[in-house]
C-alpha cells in the first residue's frame, strides 16, 4: 500500500483533464460489463492515472501515445525497481483500456497490443527442516486439553499434508483409525483418501479419549458432536484461530524462519520428495488436480539438496 506521502505526491503530479475523464469513462464501462470489485477498479484507475501522468510530462495523452511511449514507461518502472507483479498488472490494465478505446473508435491502432508483461517467477513455498518440524510438534503441553487437541492437529497436518481448511472441517466419520486413513473433501468437492501414519493415529486416539471429551464437556456440547477438533465453544475452529495457535507454538520454540498457515503442508510434500517419494504420489496425497502445481516442491527439495552439498561436500 502506498504511504500518505506517496499518495500526495501522486495527486500533485499533473494529468490532462481529458485523460481523467477518459479513465473515468473506461472504469464505468468495466464496472457495468464485468462487475469488478471496488478494489480492482481502483487498481485499474491508479495504473492508468500513473501512465497518464508520465505521458503528460512528455507532451503526450493517452489517445496519442504509441507503443514506444508505453514501453519507455515500463522501462522507467523497471529501473525504479517496481515489482514484476505490479508491472504485469499495469500491462493488463493498459491492454484492457486500449481494447476499450479501439472498440469505441477512439484510436485506430492499439499501442498496447504488443506489450509483454515481465515473467513472474513462481515463489517457492517456505518450508521447515525435519528438525524444526520435530520441535514444533513437540511444543504443545499434553497436560492441557486445548494443547492436546493442537498436538493431534499438528501431527495430522504433517502426516497427511491436509490444507488448513480441510483439517478444521474434518468430521468424525472421515477418520478411520483402524485402517489408518482420513477421507478428505478437497477443492472442487473432490474426495481423496490419505494415510495417517502411526504417530498421528496414536495422538488422535489419545485425544479422542481425553482432551476431546473434556473440551466438549466444558462447552456443554453433546459428545456426539461431528466436529473432530472443536474450539472451546464446541464449534469447528476458524482458520484464523488455528493460525493463531500455530504462531503460539512457533514463538514458544523461537522458530527463526517465516511460517505460513500451510507450513506443515509444504514440509509434508518437501520431506516426502527428499526421501524419494514419486511426484505423482505426492500430487495425489496433496489433492492437486495439476501436476505442475506439485512440481514447485521439486524445486524446494533441489534447493535444499544444493545447500547441503555446498555446506558439507569437501569440493563444493
Amino acid at each position: 500500500m502506498p504511504s500518505d506521502s506517496q499518495k500526495a505526491s501522486s495527486i500533485a503530479k499533473p494529468i490532462a483533464n481529458e485523460d481523467l475523464l477518459l479513465i473515468e469513462r473506461y472504469i464505468d464501462a468495466v464496472w457495468v460489463e464485468r462487475g469488478l470489485s471496488k478494489h480492482s477498479l481502483e487498481a485499474y484507475s491508479r495504473d492508468l492515472r500513473s501512465v497518464a501522468q508520465y505521458l503528460y510530462g512528455n507532451g503526450k495523452r493517452l489517445l496519442t501515445a504509441d507503443y514506444i511511449d508505453l514501453v519507455d514507461n515500463l522501462a522507467r518502472l523497471a529501473a525504479a525497481k517496481q515489482s514484476p507483479r505490479s508491472q504485469a498488472r499495469l500491462v493488463s490494465s493498459l491492454r484492457g483500456f486500449y481494447r476499450f478505446c479501439l472498440r469505441e473508435s477512439l484510436v485506430s491502432i492499439d499501442p498496447a497490443l504488443r506489450l509483454e508483461p515481465p515473467k513472474l517467477g513462481r515463489p517457492l513455498p517456505t518450508t521447515l527442516t525435519e528438525a524444526q518440524v520435530d520441535k514444533l510438534l513437540a511444543a504443545p503441553d499434553l497436560s492441557q486439553a486445548v494443547e492436546q487437541r493442537d498436538k493431534a492437529m499438528l501431527e495430522l497436518l504433517y502426516a497427511s499434508g491436509l490444507r488448513v481448511s480441510e483439517l478444521i472441517n474434518l468430521e468424525m466419520s472421515a477418520i478411520n483409525l483402524r485402517q489408518g486413513v482420513v477421507r478428505v473433501l478437497g477443492k472442487g468437492g473432490k474426495e481423496r483418501l490419505v494415510p495417517l501414519g502411526d504417530q498421528a493415529a496414536h495422538y488422535l486416539q489419545d485425544y479422542y479419549k481425553d482432551a476431546r471429551v473434556a473440551l466438549l464437556k466444558a462447552a456443554r456440547v453433546d459428545q456426539a458432536c461431528a466436529t473432530v477438533f472443536p474450539s472451546r465453544r464446541g464449534e469447528a475452529m476458524t482458520r484464523q484461530a488455528f493460525w493463531y495457535r500455530i504462531k503460539l507454538y512457533a514463538r514458544r520454540i523461537d522458530l527463526q524462519v517465516p511460517l505460513s498457515p500451510h507450513g506443515l503442508r509444504h514440509a509434508f510434500a518437501t520431506h516426502l520428495l527428499n526421501h524419494g517419494a514419486d511426484l505423482r504420489v505426492v500430487q495425489m496425497l496433496l489433492g492437486h488436480s495439476d501436476l505442475s502445481t506439485t512440481q514447485i516442491y521439486t524445486h524446494v527439495a533441489k534447493h535444499r539438496l544444493q545447500e547441503l552439498h555446498a555446506a558439507h561436500h569437501p569440493r563444493a
